[in-house]
C-alpha cells in the first residue's frame, strides 16, 4: 500500500492525550483516525451525512474493523490518512486505510460496512446512488455541479438550506428570509451527486448596469471546501453575460476576506443588518 493508491487524504496532528508512556501513538487511537477521515471522506463528496443518510433511507454500521500494524507514530507527527472504496456489494461495503507520517505506511486498515434500515437493523441494499458516488470519487470525477437558473426551477432545493442557514443558524427571522425578488431573481446553486442543493446564492438587478448579489449560504458542515466560491463566480459570470459592469454585495464581516479574495473591495462604514454586521463591497467587471 502506497499513498499514490489514495485520492482522498485527512490530515491530522497527534495529541499528547493520544500517546502511551513511551510517546507512541496507543493503538486503539488509529481506528479512531480512520474514523475521523471518514467523517471528512463525506465532505469530500459533498454530503451532508445525516440528511444524506435520511435521504437515502438507510444508514451506514460498522460490520467489522481490522488493523495492521507497521510502524508507529509519535506524539506531534502531522499523519495523513487516505481512504477508498474498493468494494460495493448488494449491501456491503468495504473501505481500506492507509495511515502516512510521510511516505511511510504505519497502519494499514480496512472497514466493512453493511447498508441497513435504521428502524428494523436490517441490510438494505446499497443504493445506486450512493455507489455511483463512490465511483465518481475513486475516479476521480467531479462530485458537485453548479447551475445557475431561475426560482421555479431552484426554489424547493435551495429553501432548506436557507432556512437551516439563515433562520436555524443564524436566528435571522423567516420574514427578512423570503421576499417577492426571489421570483424574478438569477440563482445559482451547487449540488451533489444526489441532487441536494449544498450552497446557493442570487442575483438582483440593483441599479442599471449594477447586479447585486446576496442570500449566500452554504451547508455548515460542507464550508470551507469551495461551494460558496463555486455560487460567487457562477453569478459573477451571469452578470458578465447580461452585460453588468459592476457587482455589489453586502457581506457579512466574517466573510468579507471570502469575497476579497475574489477582488471585492469594501465600500462605506460597517452597519447592521438583521443584527448582523456587514460591509458594503463591490467589483468592477470589464467586459
Amino acid at each position: 500500500m502506497q499513498r499514490s493508491d489514495f485520492r482522498f487524504f485527512h490530515t491530522l496532528r497527534v495529541r499528547w492525550s493520544e500517546v502511551d508512556m513511551q510517546h507512541i501513538v496507543f493503538n486503539a487511537h488509529y481506528l479512531m483516525y480512520l474514523d475521523t477521515a471518514m467523517g471528512d471522506y463525506w465532505r469530500a463528496l459533498a454530503m451532508p451525512y445525516q440528511e444524506s443518510m435520511a435521504m437515502l433511507g438507510g444508514d451506514m454500521y460498522v460490520k467489522k474493523a481490522t488493523l495492521e500494524y507497521h510502524a508507529s507514530a509519535r506524539y506531534d507527527d502531522v499523519l495523513h490518512i487516505g481512504l477508498r472504496c474498493t468494494r460495493v456489494g448488494n449491501s456491503s461495503m468495504v473501505f481500506e486505510g492507509g495511515i502516512f507520517r510521510g511516505e511511510v505506511l504505519l497502519v494499514s486498515g480496512e472497514l466493512l460496512y453493511v447498508f441497513a434500515d435504521p428502524a428494523a437493523q436490517t441490510a438494505r441494499p446499497v443504493p445506486e446512488a450512493l455507489r455511483l458516488a463512490f465511483a465518481a470519487q475513486s475516479g476521480g470525477q467531479s462530485l458537485t455541479c453548479t447551475a445557475v437558473g431561475d426560482w421555479q426551477t431552484w426554489g424547493a432545493r435551495i429553501a432548506p438550506l436557507r432556512r437551516a442557514v439563515f433562520v436555524e443558524e443564524q436566528a435571522i427571522s423567516e420574514a427578512l428570509v423570503w421576499d417577492e425578488a426571489d421570483a424574478s431573481a438569477v440563482h445559482a446553486v451547487v449540488h451533489n451527486t444526489l441532487g441536494q442543493v449544498v450552497a446557493s446564492g442570487r442575483m438582483l438587478v440593483h441599479a442599471p448596469g449594477v447586479a447585486r448579489i446576496g442570500r449566500m449560504a452554504t451547508h455548515r458542515v460542507l464550508r470551507g471546501g469551495g461551494l460558496g466560491l463555486q455560487v460567487l463566480r457562477a453569478l459573477v459570470q451571469a452578470a458578465l453575460l447580461r452585460g453588468d459592469t459592476e457587482v455589489m454585495l453586502h457581506a457579512q464581516c466574517s466573510a468579507e476576506g471570502f469575497y476579497a479574495g475574489e477582488g471585492f473591495v469594501p465600500r462605506g462604514p460597517v452597519f447592521v443588518e438583521a443584527g448582523i454586521t456587514h460591509r458594503e463591497m463591490v467589483l468592477p467587471l470589464k467586459p
